[in-house]
């Protein structure tokens, strides 16, 4: 079995140091390749000063089928590398994302979602012959289609003030301090913001998994890699690129969490309670009055069968929550308790969990 690299910059094409990793070991790939973007001449402003444009050797190819085939030489070594429950993501332009994305379908990747980060402060299109380029699109796939993968829809949930992350993400382009210069000029002309593969890297994967970039330019991956408590592997053409990334990912710091606070809780993964549970173990008794809301008026009376009765309408938590709301309803977030120790209304959600604790603790010692 070949040693795994783990935070390590390698110098070299990713497509030969891909072959030196084992098959099955990346849990995550983030890949931000050249976009072939065919510039002919020098981009110039209104008032003929210079564009810093995307003009770098490793972003010439001779013909779109010279860049489909070492499009399709880097997606494949990366899918051999990914774990069957591993996905990949890929970021692009117009000029060869859809290029990409009909490869990844050839080589038996399933395409998850494609995302749009929109750029709240793009360069503006100074010929003013096309529309401003504001956008760049990422393809998320997963290895295996039906395999089971990694999303913390929960967490991005939270990242979101509790609302369903959409596939629009609104973010700046990396400028100011976080932008890397070199004797006053840009490091690298295609550096990611770290929000983008904070939220990436988070939505994805957990920590102490492995997180791996074949196209690692300044570090951008594994500095949030690292943030977020995960290992990761740099593959960089350019010793450059790579000199400054290994400096930039070792100065980078570890968010101060405690373990318990860095793994990303799953409600649909948890053991499931039915309500009736809490009257067999006691947590509540029958007859106990339920409210809705913390503050609301109405109330619902619990029976011994673990349904509930208010006015005449009997059913479970959430049938009477919906008939009582006047709309759907889970049960579990809108009923509170009022709790005999304090008489504070709570919600039943806390008594769900004392129940999953309880029937999930260890049997105790039997007497010597």
């Amino acid at each position: 079995m070949k040693a795994l690299p783990v935070d390590e910059v390698l110098v070299g094409d990713c497509r030969e140091l891909l072959g030196r990793l084992p098959e099955g070991c990346i849990d995550l790939v983030f890949a931000d390749p050249p976009y072939n973007l065919q510039l002919r001449s020098e981009l110039r402003r209104p008032d003929r000063s210079r564009v810093d444009a995307v003009d770098d050797s490793w972003d010439r190819f001779g013909s779109f089928a010279e860049y489909d085939a070492f499009t399709r030489e880097w997606l494949s070594a990366c899918r051999r590398v990914l774990k069957p429950t591993g996905t990949l993501w890929v970021i692009g332009t117009y000029h060869n994302i859809y290029r990409v994305g009909s490869i990844l379908q050839d080589l038996g990747y399933w395409i998850l979602n494609d995302i749009v980060w929109i750029k709240t402060n793009p360069m503006p299109n100074f010929r003013g012959v096309r529309f401003t380029n504001a956008h760049e699109t990422l393809l998320w796939a997963q290895k295996e289609r039906g395999a089971t993968y990694t999303f913390h829809h929960h967490a991005m949930r939270a990242l979101n003030e509790e609302l369903q992350m959409r596939s629009d993400w609104h973010l700046p382009v990396c400028t100011g301090r976080e932008r890397l210069r070199v004797r006053g000029e840009k490091a690298h002309p295609t550096q990611k913001p770290e929000a983008l593969l904070y939220r990436v890297i988070l939505a994805s994967s957990n920590p102490g998994d492995v997180v791996l970039d074949p196209f690692f330019g300044t570090g951008t991956t594994g500095a949030a890699a690292k943030r977020l408590h995960r290992h990761w592997i740099g593959l960089e053409r350019e010793a450059a690129y790579a000199q400054l990334a290994a400096k930039r990912v070792e100065a980078a710091t570890p968010l101060l969490l405690e373990e318990e606070d860095l793994a990303i809780p799953e409600p649909r993964r948890a053991q499931r309670i039915p309500f009736g549970s809490l009257i067999e173990l006691g947590l509540l008794e029958p007859g106990a009055r339920l409210y809705l809301g913390q503050e609301g008026s109405a109330q619902a009376r619990v029976l011994a069968d673990g349904s509930l009765r208010w006015q005449d309408i009997r059913g479970s938590i959430h049938q009477v929550a919906q008939a009582a709301r006047g709309a759907p309803a889970n049960g579990w977030e809108v009923w509170f308790f009022e709790d005999p120790q304090d008489g504070v209304r709570k919600p039943i959600q806390l008594l769900r969990e004392a129940a999953r604790s309880m029937l999930s603790a260890p049997p105790p010692p039997e007497p010597d």
